[in-house]
């Protein structure tokens, strides 16, 4: 049964909350997103509350999980196989996971979005719209599943069509819409949109039409109960034409529903004193130590070793919005202080 996902010891007087992702650390990851969806319900957990966790059941998840197994099986439109719940824990924490199985749309190299050229996935669209079915189905109640969430916490495009699916549900979870990413929005066609068979009166400047094109992520603002961004700083940035990306107007108009929370830290995870991947483990107290891992680092990458070196580092995607423009522009000035070293690593998608 559902009900054994519950430690015995667990206190029953928090809140059922339901975290929906298309990634998660440790399972799957991209960028940051991954970070929060795998450390979120964790800490509310930590604080009483019933969290748990939904990602789609992608190869290298299926593989992560502890103690998987398959709760229920849907029937999903627009999906020629039933769909599956599978249910487990995620390695080396208690936290209840539950995994969307549905091998024609997640079972593939690559990873959750693009294939191994970094080309999007083409069906991306009907790929993401049963995940948002699928955790829309949990929300209004699986008697199979024997759990349903108070609060659904969706993040980014790929969760955006839940709250639409859900309007008008009696009793359906309080609804929290996360933006990680405003410039990834999950926008498609009018033939989309058609495609994937949604209902007709959500193709209006107060639904799911944006510039005639279909929007995943203004479901998710539109729709929500509230809607909340990365931190206090790039919530008043999205507010505006230069960085709203054409949603700033809509942002706007949410008032005191829409804010900004900063993101917090896995201490457990970041933490020097006790991490595994770095030449040598350092804390507060020992931060001398901290230079061989510069020293290290240099001789990995062929770089003149060299202590007082001042080393700049960068990982991401090599894109204006991450500001790889603002770093070619000082570039030349940066390199031309001696003992100056830069480090870049990226990708183009």
């Amino acid at each position: 049964m559902e009900q054994s996902l519950i430690p015995p010891q667990y206190p029953r007087n928090g809140h059922r909350i339901l975290i929906a992702s298309s990634e998660a650390h440790p399972l799957i990851k991209t960028g940051g997103l991954a970070d929060v969806a795998g450390s979120l319900p964790v800490a509310l957990r930590e604080l009483g509350h019933d969290a748990r966790l939904i990602i789609p059941a992608y190869p290298k998840a299926v593989k992560c999980i502890r103690e998987l197994r398959t709760l229920c099986e849907l029937r999903i439109p627009g999906s020629r196989e039933p769909v599956h719940i599978l249910g487990g824990r995620l390695p080396d924490s208690e936290l209840p996971t539950y995994l969307v199985e549905a091998p024609e749309h997640f079972c593939r190299e690559g990873n959750p979005y693009t294939n191994v050229s970094g080309r999007d996935w083409g069906d991306n669209p009907e790929r993401f719209l049963l995940f948002c079915q699928v955790i829309a189905r949990i929300g209004e109640g699986l008697p199979a599943m024997d759990w349903r969430p108070e609060i659904l916490h969706c993040n980014d495009w790929q969760t955006g069509l839940v709250a639409p699916l859900l309007r008008g549900i009696p009793k359906r979870p309080a609804l929290i819409f996360t933006v990680h990413n405003l410039a990834y929005q999950g926008l498609f066609d009018r033939d989309t949109f058609e495609r994937l068979q949604l209902p007709a009166d959500l193709w209006t400047l107060y639904g799911l039409e944006f510039h005639h094109r279909l929007s995943f992520i203004k479901g998710g603002i539109q729709f929500s109960d509230r809607v909340n961004t990365v931190s206090p700083t790039y919530a008043k940035e999205v507010t505006t034409p230069r960085f709203g990306c054409g949603l700033d107007g809509l942002l706007k108009s949410l008032g005191s529903r829409f804010q900004g929370i900063l993101n917090g830290v896995d201490y457990s995870l970041w933490d020097p004193a006790n991490d595994p991947h770095i030449a040598q483990r350092y804390d507060s107290e020992s931060l001398r130590l901290k230079a061989e891992n510069k020293l290290a680092l240099q001789g990995e990458l062929g770089l003149p070793r060299n202590e007082g070196a001042q080393v700049f580092g960068y990982i991401g995607r090599l894109v204006e919005q991450k500001g790889v423009d603002l770093i070619l522009e000082i570039l030349p000035r940066l390199l031309a202080h001696p003992n100056t070293q830069l480090i870049m690593k990226g990708s183009a998608t």
